[in-house]
């Protein structure tokens, strides 16, 4: 099948749509990674562009599904115990000092980011999701119900609630058939969306055809024209029948295995019971209650945020920016493109020996491990490396970072001064 291709000024852009809505509902940190391990046969479809399989995505009003995925995540980082999971956001206390809760989903599911994991999940509708993350002896669950969120930890016996203050508003919305203004509203719109970004940048393709949890699917084929990203490419399984993608594989363009390979290994597009939805705090369980956040509330927005902050920039970078990181701009277009700014004071990273700063030796440990360094016009500094995202710190303070070859980011750093 000749393959149809189009280009997309990045990799955001092009695979926004490729997301099954009720599944990002589950867990949106996480879905991104979804891949299936049973995988077999090709079986025969009738032969489909990628601009109609774009569409029929874009068309796929799935809303209620369960079923088992499997996710292997593999970054390349030195093994280091748990030691890195006391660097998560929330690990081991909250930002006030007061003790954390084992159960707090911003740092349960950091360790997602690695190994290999078993999930369960369900979606009935927006206000309604389920994620259990199966160990041997344990199981955690973030539960959504309506305008209640529950996470439960079973091996501490522990769990987190908060209240969802926004989910009223998406009910009333979704009752009344209303959408964000500026957001597509039909199947042709959303792919013309993906397509119409067209630079020289992205491939999308349709290769071939494959069975996911024993559902025929087709693969949808992203991967970048340009020379120096680290990915290679990104292969989505999408269902043939309903539209909803049931696999997802990211390959490093160095080789090797997957950087993440996730997908379903059973599905059921049937509505879940409502007895899943249902929680209650066994007896003896540790509750600790979150904050009530309330809908528009923007006292936690970052603060002092350029006016021409680049359209995509990861949520990280903008938070960064309100902390204090200065002259934030975005060098290149597409899959190379390098995010640069400033650390506060303009000076590098503290070392363990430093006068500017005491670095606990786990954390020293695991910066040296990853750390690479590097000398240029620019000066010298430190790179950072994944198999997928590197960055460079340089001594004076200047940050580059992107999923582009450290050569790249040497280059950018050099045509910086």
């Amino acid at each position: 099948m000749a393959p149809y291709e189009s280009e997309s000024a990045g990799r955001r852009k092009a695979t926004r749509y490729v997301v099954p809505v009720a599944v990002v509902g589950v867990a949106a940190a996480t879905i991104g990674l979804v891949p299936a391990l049973a995988d077999s046969g090709n079986p025969d479809l009738p032969k489909i562009s990628a601009q109609q399989l774009i569409e029929k995505i874009a068309k796929s009003d799935v809303q209620q599904m369960s079923g088992t995925v499997k996710i292997s995540t593999d970054l390349g980082l030195p093994s280091l115990g748990g030691m890195a999971g006391g660097f998560a956001p929330g690990a081991g206390g909250s930002s006030d000092g007061k003790a954390g809760s084992s159960a707090d989903p911003q740092s349960k599911l950091m360790e997602l980011a690695s190994g290999t994991h078993t999930l369960r999940i369900a979606a009935d509708g927006s206000d309604r999701h389920k994620l259990s993350v199966l160990d041997d002896a344990a199981e955690y669950s973030v539960i959504h119900n309506g305008d209640e969120v529950w996470a439960y930890d079973s091996a501490s016996n522990e769990a987190y609630h908060a209240k969802d203050a926004a989910a009223g508003d998406r009910a009333a919305k979704h009752r009344e058939g209303e959408t964000p203004k500026g957001v597509p509203a039909t199947p042709k719109e959303l792919a013309d969306e993906v397509l119409k970004a067209s630079g020289k940048t992205t491939s999308i393709s349709v290769e071939g055809t494959s069975q996911v949890a024993g559902r025929d699917a087709y693969k949808l084929l992203v991967k970048p024209k340009q020379a120096g990203s680290t990915v290679g490419g990104i292969t989505i399984s999408v269902d043939a029948k309903t539209g909803v993608p049931l696999k997802f594989t990211l390959t490093p363009a160095g080789g090797g295995k997957a950087v993440v390979d996730a997908g379903f290994t059973k599905v059921d597009f049937s509505k879940p019971a409502a007895s899943t939805f249902d929680f209650t705090p066994p007896k003896g369980t540790k509750v600790t209650e979150g904050d009530d956040l309330k809908a528009g509330d923007k006292s936690h927005a970052p603060k002092d945020m350029p006016k021409d902050m680049p359209k995509g920039m990861p949520k990280e970078l903008r938070d960064a920016q309100g902390g204090g990181m200065k002259d934030l701009k975005v060098i290149g277009e597409g899959w190379t493109s390098i995010a640069e700014l400033t650390l506060p004071g303009g000076q590098g990273l503290p070392t363990g020996g430093s006068a500017s700063g005491d670095v606990p030796p786990e954390a020293q440990k695991f910066m040296d491990a990853l750390g690479d360094h590097v000398t240029g016009k620019f000066g010298s500094g430190t790179v950072f490396s994944t198999r997928l995202v590197n960055a460079l710190i340089t001594d004076d303070g200047k940050v580059y970072a992107g999923a582009v070859t450290k050569d790249a980011l040497v280059k950018a750093a050099n045509a910086a001064q």
